[in-house]
């Protein structure tokens, strides 16, 4: 379209074409849902001056009533001036959540939005005085996301930044320092969601301590509070910080309180001020959403004695809870619980059976358990039966799949490897050796380029098994969006909340009987949009993922992980034939020992238009730093590249010279460059369900974070801001294993 100020046409039409069809066209309707895809920069700085009839289309209030600007890594600082100019006064909603590459003074025109309602800056290059001018013209602001960064003080902000947060009802609040941040200020608050990021020592070396909150002289008010949701990362000081904001929540429990939600990594001890919570709570509140670290429920009574009204979230992740107890203190014998849309028993390895002190974790499950679990739950959206050995007993119709697929309203779910197979093994099958040791680099016959050596996906024991109680179950719920299937013993050589096990325990015996037919099953999924794999030591030659690749056309983030037998890479060529299909592909990651990441692997990458983020994580992996290096120049979406190989550190640092070298892949305006951008490392780890959880580095420097998907049956709630990005070529290069080496431009 044309991009300067005159019209193409005088009465706003095109010419028809020759067989009479033309995109202006179509209804007004339809154009505006075509519209709405466009990034709202182009929409109003390019597409408006095409003709009269878009520019009236493009200045539609469905259309600039919210502008996301979190995902346009095009948005430079005179676009967003200039769009700022062109329909500040009709902005009501606007994201600007992780446009690092903004100066805080570009992000002050934000004030020029004064009708707006909700705002997302997290991520954004704010001083307390600057977000004090922010917030003291936005007087309709109902909804604010920040981050509290070092150096931010509250008594800098005005008292009319200080109104406007008396009206906020929703915070979301990142903290990469020990503070209550704007907390104190909004006394209206509803929903109130902290990320606690904070560093246990300074860049200087200084150890931190949350007492240095203690003494504010503001202190929240949760009066009004309706959600409560706090997410932390790995340290001591996340933990001291967060006590301090419970033991406020503490002395006077909101009345109105509806969801109470705490996300820690490993233990978290309880304080004295944390129990008078939970019992002022069992007393005086009904909750609707639940979910405590697993050391809070784990031989306590809190169950039996909390009240729900109409549960929509509940969360017993890694806790030591009984299917007993889960049937008689939370589903209450049968009790109706309809409004239920979330439950996430991940790495509940006795949820499922009577008693947790005389079963063994390979013994099978209850299904009387299961089965009331499932008609008193009907309505689930979301489930998460992960990091545990659930064994269906025989019997027809006792089948852990065949109980699940009365769930027709699921669209995540994320099931151990062992919970699919077949109750007895498959007779069709040969048998497979387990992987139990690993085979030396260098055995087996190499993948030869060009020479087909897997069978096709819909030919022999590839194809989708209607005898299959897997395939049953996926055949039930066609309008799956999310699915996780993972070794019940699986362990990431990078988890996020964890420290690395080197030596992870080998796959359970009952996942040897899930292989390439159950993988090619996955295929009937039109509507998968994000699909993980780890630990499928039965995986022969990878034709399941051709049918994958051929069927998912929707499919936009794919986690692989360990498939096949240790110290082999069997996948490679199906992998490649599979990518080649995977058009709206933007999220790719790979933990597999022995990869190579070749010409092939690469070329056949490039096939994925859409990608935007690759991280391949290999010890003992290679890679061809041409292939890389050709791969980044035809792939220019790609905003993240993640290499961790077995390669020297100097081959790594000969790579990065050579990215920089490359006229693809230079920035064309070398001054659009940051000057707040750190030197240092950036982890970034892209993955969904519970392969999300890994990869956390800590951070060399401030605005470096780890960021992860959210769990498939975690509560949908916003998620923390992207890493950083450059707006003109995004290449972040993490090279070498176990080193890190950085390359950021």
């Amino acid at each position: 379209m044309a991009s300067s100020g005159e019209d193409t046409s005088n009465d706003g039409s095109a010419p028809p074409a020759a067989d009479g069809a033309h995109l202006l066209g179509f209804s007004d309707e339809i154009l505006l849902h075509i519209l709405s895809h466009v990034p709202s920069t182009d929409l109003i700085l390019n597409v408006r001056r095409a003709c009269r009839k878009l520019a009236a289309l493009c200045l539609d209030k469905s259309l600039t009533h919210t502008v996301l600007l979190q995902k346009d890594y095009e948005a430079s600082e005179d676009k967003v001036k200039r769009l700022v100019r062109e329909i500040g006064r009709e902005i009501q909603q606007l994201s600007m959540a992780g446009c690092y590459w903004l100066s805080g003074a570009t992000v002050e025109h934000v004030a020029r939005c004064r009708s707006l309602v909700k705002v997302n800056l997290s991520g954004c290059h704010l001083t307390s005085l600057r977000l004090s001018k922010v917030l003291s013209a936005l007087q309709h602001l109902r909804s604010l996301a920040i981050d509290v960064s070092p150096g931010f003080d509250a008594s800098q902000l005005s008292s009319e930044c200080k109104a406007t947060l008396s009206r906020v009802r929703e915070l979301k609040q990142t903290l990469y320092t020990p503070s209550y941040g704007v907390v104190p200020c909004c006394t209206s608050l509803e929903k109130l969601l902290l990320y606690f990021e904070i560093l246990d020592r300074t860049r200087e070396g200084a150890v931190l301590s949350g007492q240095l909150m203690v003494g504010q002289s503001n202190v929240p008010r949760y009066q009004h509070l309706r959600v409560f949701y706090a997410r932390l990362a790995p340290g001591y000081i996340n933990q001291e910080v967060v006590r301090l904001y419970l033991a406020v929540l503490s002395d006077r429990t909101p009345e109105n309180l509806h969801a109470f939600l705490i996300s820690v990594p490993g233990s978290f001890a309880e304080s004295g001020a944390t129990k008078n919570l939970l019992e002022s709570m069992a007393r005086n509140v009904a909750l609707d959403a639940l979910q405590l670290p697993k050391s809070w429920l784990n031989g306590s009574a809190l169950l039996q004695h909390m009240k729900f009204s109409s549960p929509f979230y509940f969360s017993f992740s890694r806790c030591a809870l009984s299917g007993g107890r889960l049937i008689q203190r939370v589903v209450d014998g049968g009790r109706d619980l309809r409004s239920l849309a979330g439950l996430n028993l991940s790495g509940c390895a006795h949820c499922l059976a009577p008693d947790s002190l005389l079963r063994k974790a390979e013994d099978d499950i209850d299904c009387g358990i299961l089965e009331t679990l499932v008609a008193a739950c009907s309505n689930l959206r979301h489930l998460n039966l992960s990091a545990a050995h659930h064994h269906s007993p025989e019997g027809a119709g006792r089948h852990l799949c065949q109980l699940l697929a009365r769930l027709r309203h699921l669209r995540s779910l994320s099931l151990p490897v062992c919970a699919v197979a077949d109750s007895a093994p498959r007779a069709d099958r040969a048998p497979v050796q387990p992987a139990m040791h690993a085979v030396p680099r260098g055995f087996g016959k190499k993948v030869r380029i060009g020479v087909p050596s897997c069978p096709s996906p819909f030919s022999g024991q590839a194809g989708p098994q209607p005898s299959s109680v897997f395939w049953s179950l996926l055949k039930s719920m066609p309008f799956l969006d999310r699915l996780e299937l993972i070794g019940s013993n699986f362990s990431s050589a990078m988890p996020r909340n964890e420290p690395a096990i080197r030596n992870s325990l080998p796959p359970c015996s009952r996942a040897q009987s899930v292989g390439d037919s159950e993988v090619a099953a996955i295929g009937q999924l039109a509507f998968l949009r994000h699909l993980t794999l780890a630990q499928l030591p039965s995986i022969l030659t990878g034709s399941g993922l051709v049918s994958i690749g051929l069927q998912c056309q929707q499919l936009q983030s794919l986690s692989l992980a360990h498939l096949g037998m240790m110290g082999k890479v069997v996948y490679m060529s199906a992998l490649s034939d599979m990518l080649q299909h995977c058009k709206r592909l933007k999220d790719l990651r790979l933990e597999q020992p022995y990869f190579s990441a070749n010409a092939q692997f690469f070329q056949a990458l490039s096939q994925c238009s859409a990608l935007q983020r690759l991280c391949l994580v290999s010890r003992s992996g290679s890679l061809q730093p041409e292939a890389v290096l050709a791969f980044m120049a035809r792939c220019l979406h790609v905003v993240v590249c993640h290499l961790f190989t077995g390669e020297s550190l100097s081959t790594c640092r000969s790579l990065q010279q050579a990215l920089l070298r490359s006229p693809a892949l230079t920035a064309s305006d070398s001054t659009s460059f940051s000057p707040h951008v750190p030197r240092g490392l950036f982890p970034y780890f892209s993955g969904i369900g519970s392969l999300a959880e890994v990869g956390r580095v800590r951070a060399l420097c401030k605005g470096a974070w780890g960021h992860a998907a959210p769990q498939a049956s975690c509560l949908p709630l916003p998620t923390p801001p992207p890493p950083p990005q450059h707006p003109q070529r995004r290449a972040f290069l993490v090279l070498g294993y176990p080193s890190y080496v950085s390359f950021v431009r």
